[in-house]
C-alpha cells in the first residue's frame, strides 16, 4: 500500500507576497508553561511567577513571559513559513496587549516580501509579518521576520523516516 505524504511545508516557489497563513491550532498558555519557561530562561522578574507581586501591578495578576509568547506564536507558524528554511532575523517585535495564564493564542502570518538570495541560489528570502492573537481577538504580539527558504530542488532530503524491518 502506498504511503501518502503529509504536509511538508512550503518552499520558496510556494510563497507569494500578500499570502496569509493562519495556524489551524490554538494554544492555551498555562501557569505551569509560564513558570517553567521563566525559570528555564533565568528571568528573575517576579511579575511572571509571584502572584502576590502580580496583584500589586496595574494588571492585578502575573503576566505571561513575553519571550514565551514569542516562542509559541513563532512555533505556530513553522509549518507554514519556516519548515523548509531557517530564520535570518527578527524585526519590530511589539507587545500591544498582555498575555495571562489561561489565554489561548492563535497565529497569522502575511508574506510581505519575497526575493532571490544573492549569495545562495538554492534558496530565497521571504519576510513575513506575524501577529499573535488571543481568544478575544486582541493582538498580543506583532513582528516581522526574515527566513531563508530552500527551493524545492535543493531542499535537504526528506526521506528521514526509517525503513521498517520485520
Amino acid at each position: 500500500m502506498p504511503v501518502k505524504p503529509g504536509w511538508e511545508g512550503r518552499y520558496f516557489e510556494d510563497f507569494e507576497v500578500g499570502d496569509v497563513y493562519r495556524c489551524r491550532l490554538g494554544r492555551t498558555v498555562t501557569e505551569t508553561d509560564n513558570i517553567w519557561f521563566t525559570l528555564l530562561t533565568n528571568n528573575t522578574n517576579q511579575i511572571h511567577f509571584n502572584n502576590e507581586y502580580g496583584k500589586r501591578t496595574e494588571f492585578g495578576r502575573c503576566l505571561v513571559n513575553s519571550a514565551l509568547t514569542l516562542a509559541i506564536v513563532a512555533g505556530m507558524g513553522v509549518a507554514d513559513v519556516s519548515e523548509n528554511g531557517f530564520a535570518l532575523g527578527w524585526d519590530e517585535i511589539k507587545l500591544p496587549n498582555p498575555v495571562f495564564a489561561g489565554d489561548t493564542l492563535y497565529s497569522q502570518s502575511e508574506v510581505v516580501e519575497k526575493r532571490e538570495s544573492k549569495s545562495k541560489p538554492q534558496s530565497g528570502i521571504i519576510k513575513v509579518r506575524t501577529r499573535g492573537i488571543n481568544q478575544d481577538g486582541h493582538v498580543v504580539i506583532d513582528y516581522t521576520r526574515s527566513v531563508m527558504v530552500w527551493r524545492k530542488a535543493y531542499a535537504p532530503k526528506r526521506d528521514l523516516f526509517p525503513e521498517i524491518k520485520e
